[in-house]
């Protein structure tokens, strides 16, 4: 309730103290205090006390109710606005984007990149992308330059996007007779090697680096280099890979399910009626096309495209969401692998939560085409013909 707090001095405070019974004032907590009379009174009655025409000196001390709260926010009313411009300018900067790197060593393909991202709203002083509307641009530029581009991963680090790609290598150069060896395309355990013509040197299970020969287009006898040839073979290997994926703490999605149906809707006042009436426990998008439209009462009449929507709600907490994490993991690793790959293992390195975002790294083990090749000079099969 709305109350006042009031000390009342002077004279005799005691002979105001009957004034005010006299005129039916309410008198709560009524207490006497170095020669001053305190008393609580409702707004109502303080607003009479007000009006009569005294000698004594009457002070507000204290309260309650709306009246406190109203007199705090005037009292501090430019410490709150300034707090909550302070608060608002710290929201809105922590959503914006004030950097976007493209991880990649050619420029032209950082330019493309940034190009795109760009065309999509993800550029520097524009608002941060939800997870799902970040993963709709992610999939649009693979779809878009997916000539060039085999895998692109866009990572959020404080106000900074981070853009990992990988590039689409084609290799439409024709084959040769030129002496070639056979190297490792990746670092990786090697799995098995299928050799056709040259000399293996490295054996099964053997860690390899990037560019090593695996099987040698070089054809040695007693230590001495005899002839060199194109070596041909297959090898795969057991390759590492690292994804991290970021989950939002609370995930919404809405998917069509492909039913359709049409719908007669009437609107009247805040109410609407639709013939056939909709399923319970199912959710609708439509496309309305007004029929008929009312000027005079709030009634209008609609014809509807009405499509089921499955809506997808979750929470997510460092538990429940390993699962899932591990799902869109290996989705994402599946995109860029190709199609001979398959995966070996996988297990979750890390989970940590930051920004009201979950970031799970997952690491997989995948049995994959390893298989490379480079030339090799001649210089030795030419001396050895000359001989």
């Amino acid at each position: 309730m709305n109350k006042y707090r009031l000390k009342i001095s002077g004279r005799n405070p005691n002979s105001f103290l009957k004034h005010l019974i006299s005129k039916k004032i309410k008198l709560y907590n009524i207490t006497d205090k170095d020669k001053a009379i305190f008393i609580t009174v409702t707004l109502e009655d303080y607003q009479k006390i007000k009006k009569m025409k005294t000698s004594y000196k009457m002070e507000v001390v204290n309260r309650f109710g709306l009246l406190k709260l109203k007199y705090l926010l005037r009292k501090y009313q430019y410490l709150l606005i300034f707090f909550c411009l302070a608060l608002f300018l710290i929201i809105v900067l922590s959503h914006t984007i004030f950097y976007v790197e493209v991880v990649h060593p050619k420029k032209e393909i950082r330019d493309l990149i940034k190009k795109d991202l760009k065309e999509l709203g993800i550029s520097k002083f524009k608002f941060k992308k939800t997870y799902q509307e970040k993963e709709s641009i992610r999939n649009k530029i693979l779809t878009k330059e997916k000539d060039k581009i085999e895998w692109l991963e866009i990572d959020s680090v404080g106000t900074k996007y981070i853009v990992n790609v990988e590039e689409r290598l084609i290799n439409d150069k024709p084959e040769d007779e030129y002496p070639r060896d056979v190297i490792a395309k990746k670092d990786a355990m090697i799995l098995s090697i299928e050799a056709e013509e040259g000399e293996v040197i490295k054996k099964k299970y053997d860690y390899i680096r990037k560019g090593e020969t695996i099987i040698s287009g070089t054809i040695k006898n007693k230590e001495k280099e005899v002839s060199k040839v194109k070596a041909q073979g297959r090898v795969y290997g057991e390759v590492w890979y690292t994804i991290t994926v970021e989950l939002p703490r609370k995930y919404h999605e809405e998917n069509r399910t492909g039913k359709k149906s049409k719908a007669l809707t009437i609107n009247f006042l805040n109410h609407q009626y639709s013939f056939p009436f909709n399923e319970k426990n199912k959710t609708y998008q439509s496309d309305k096309i007004i029929l008929l439209e009312s000027k005079l009462l709030p009634l209008n009449l609609s014809l509807e495209n009405k499509y089921e929507v499955k809506i997808i709600d979750k929470k997510y907490n460092l538990e429940n969401s390993l699962n899932d994490a591990l799902s869109l993991a290996t989705n994402r690793l599946t995109l860029k692998l190709p199609s001979n790959s398959s995966i070996l293992d996988k297990k979750v390195l890390k989970k940590s939560l930051k920004d009201s975002k979950i970031n799970i790294e997952v690491f997989f083990k995948v049995k994959e085409d390893i298989t490379d090749y480079v030339r090799i000079s001649e210089e030795l099969k030419e001396e050895t013909e000359g001989e």
